[in-house]
């Protein structure tokens, strides 16, 4: 099949820039070589508000339309589907516009900012079955991951007992939160990690390990940084069968950490910085131990002679190089377009990771513990307190 989808970028800031490069094989971020064009994609037409931009883009991709306007971009003829590299806000607002002119659509990470909207845009989105609709969770493509909740779902390893995931290894300096006047603002960008770094993760945390009912979260806001939003996260979860969560993140952890642990009735699995995962396979079920063993047969386990051990491991690696991970879900979106593929990500999936980050943020704001789906017209109450507080943006 020789046939390409178009895609038209909607705002090249160093998002868009790098998909720009990874759809015309030139380079996206600096010292970063740009990945091979998917077979079925490629670049139709740029799109921002910004002059420099423009300039910038008439330099270097000097062969495509360039538009101020993403409507005119829309109607234009040039692209076949767009990707929405815009401030959160945003995504939503675009998404509908793109679903009731017929044009297919794949939305940056985050979904939207809160989960209102977010429903509102799969609303809108279910009544027009027919417009191609994804969200870019570019990590549900990691092999690891894949291989990490096919093991779940097979059941050979039981129910989820506990997971745990400390995600700290994206350190942004003050420098980093002034590139934008719209970043880690409540009324510009929405919030700060959870809305920026972290949204992969909460949504391979509920793609994996099922969304949980109940949420408890303490959150700092400006720790360590001359910020309004969180950048300090600590919630617990509970899960509909008992089982508990705990999610840490942060961005002022120069060190950074990355450890994903999930515990089962059957054994353990642990992930490494996304790249290494451990599965640790019991003998006999943790139940079963709990039941039949002796304190002597346990003495015998932590002195390390346990007769043929505790358990059995398994180790797998994801070796992905830069922009593997981005370039695949735009040739999945392309090839859903062309030959109806199943996508890796519908974009109705996004709401997940929002109302759980919205339900951080609210039990943080209340002090108390609240249930999801969250409230949702009590979050945008919430947001709206401190986007006036603000006093930059209009409240939503």
């Amino acid at each position: 099949m020789d046939k390409k989808i178009r895609f038209g970028l909607i705002g090249i800031g160093a998002q868009g820039g790098a998909y720009a490069g990874f759809l015309t094989g030139k380079a996206g971020f600096p010292g970063m070589p740009a990945p091979e064009c998917p077979p079925h994609c490629a670049l139709g037409a740029l799109c921002d508000t910004d002059p420099a931009k423009k300039s910038m883009c008439e330099e270097k991709f000097p062969e495509y339309p360039f538009y101020t306007d993403w409507k005119e971009m829309i109607a234009s003829g040039d692209v076949d589907a767009v990707i929405t590299t815009v401030p959160h806000y945003l995504h939503t607002e675009i998404a509908m516009y793109c679903f009731e002119h017929n044009m297919p659509v794949l939305v940056e990470k985050p979904a939207g900012v809160y989960s209102k909207e977010v429903r509102q845009m799969n609303e809108c989105a279910a009544a027009h079955p027919d417009v191609a609709f994804g969200v870019m969770f570019n990590q549900r493509t990691n092999v690891l991951y894949q291989k990490v909740k096919a093991i779940i779902e097979s059941g050979e390893l039981g129910a989820i007992r506990r997971t745990s995931w400390i995600i700290n290894s994206w350190w942004r300096p003050d420098s980093y939160y002034r590139q934008s006047d719209w970043r880690a603002t409540w009324g510009g960008e929405g919030g700060g990690v959870l809305v920026n770094q972290a949204p992969h993760q909460l949504d391979l945390w509920q793609w994996i390990c099922g969304v949980p009912n109940k949420v408890y979260a303490k959150c700092l806001y400006g720790c360590h940084r001359d910020i309004v939003v969180e950048n300090d996260v600590t919630a617990v979860t509970e899960y509909p069968n008992g089982a508990t969560g705990s999610f840490i993140t942060c961005t002022h952890d120069a060190n950074g950490t990355d450890r994903l642990e999930i515990d089962l009735d059957g054994g353990k699995i642990v992930v490494e910085n996304s790249k290494t995962a451990t599965v640790y396979r019991l003998n006999k079920s943790e139940s079963e131990m709990n039941e039949t063993m002796s304190m002597m047969e346990v003495s015998k386990l932590v002195s390390g002679n346990s007769g043929g051990g505790l358990y059995t491991e398994e180790k797998f690696e994801n070796t992905d190089g830069w922009g593997k991970q981005h370039t695949t879900v735009m040739e999945n979106f392309a090839m859903h377009i062309l030959e109806g593929t199943p996508l890796l990500a519908p974009g109705s999936d996004g709401i997940n990771g929002v109302n759980l980050a919205n339900a951080i943020l609210l039990s943080s704001w209340l002090g108390k513990e609240v249930e999801l789906p969250v409230d949702e017209d009590l979050y945008l109450a919430e947001l709206n307190k401190r986007i006036a507080e603000e006093g930059k943006f209009p409240t939503r």
